[in-house]
């Protein structure tokens, strides 16, 4: 069995064991769970492909660690919206919410959500039968699909190389998967892709509700005009978890 099938394998096992489910705070199988970056993280690692060992973490570094790894940016080549163009092993990828994998016959694997709708705070194992899944290929919106090539330098030719949601203005200091607190929003307010208007009204998450709950995420930045954007992870109802940014002044702390 090559590599990319060990690696695929690997994650449709766990999606197909119920004592597999979806947590981030035991997010490396401590307790049989995992969330979405650790678990294609560690399909790869025990697959052969050290991307653990030389430092991919979460989402957010998943790109510039597989790419020193055999990995290819195939972007360019594979058309989003349906699906056509993927291969079984590709690494489906949005650089600021979301990583699964492909299977092939327009299935995708991929760790989601736990049995609550939270991050945190369930029993080990997947109690829904949609912690850890199998589903139908949909675009997530993906940004960027990378490929296992053998020996490949992961040099592509997209131009994805970078995140395309604006996170990379303070993308050095964010931890999506280490919430800082719970908060309240005191105040219905839209989400935006990176911090200040500019970068666009968040598509997945375009707004929150007066009295949601959001985490706080690591990390801070400012706009143009000088006003403080924050990063929170907001648990959307079909998609998992996203990280939208909101100003400063809509949400308050819960002690």
């Amino acid at each position: 069995m090559g590599v990319i099938e060990k690696a695929t394998k690997q994650m449709e096992n766990w999606a197909n064991d119920s004592s597999h489910g979806y947590d981030q705070i035991y997010r490396w199988g401590e307790k049989g769970d995992y969330d979405c970056s650790s678990a294609v993280i560690t399909a790869w690692e025990l697959a052969g492909v050290p991307v653990k060992t030389k430092g991919a973490t979460y989402t957010g570094n998943i790109y510039s660690v597989f790419t020193q790894l055999g990995f290819k940016d195939v972007t360019s080549s594979v058309k989003l919206s349906n699906g056509s163009g993927l291969v079984r092993g590709d690494v489906l990828l949005n650089h600021a919410h979301h990583v699964a994998m492909y299977c092939g016959n327009g299935k995708e694997v991929e760790a989601s959500i736990n049995e609550k709708g939270t991050a945190t705070g369930g029993s080990p194992g997947d109690q829904t039968g949609k912690e850890f899944l199998i589903r139908t290929y949909r675009n997530y919106p993906w940004d960027c699909v990378l490929r296992y090539t053998k020996g490949g330098t992961g040099s592509g030719s997209s131009g994805n190389t970078q995140p395309n949601s604006g996170t990379t203005q303070a993308e050095s200091c964010i931890d999506p998967d280490t919430p800082v607190c719970a908060v309240r929003i005191n105040k219905t307010t839209k989400c935006y892709l990176g911090a200040g208007t500019s970068y666009g009204q968040a598509s997945l998450f375009p707004q929150i509700k007066k009295g949601s709950l959001a985490d706080l995420m690591k990390g801070s930045a400012k706009d143009s005009a000088g006003n403080t954007w924050y990063l929170v992870k907001l648990a959307h109802p079909t998609e998992g978890f996203v990280t939208e940014y909101i100003q400063e002044g809509t949400f308050r702390y819960l002690k």
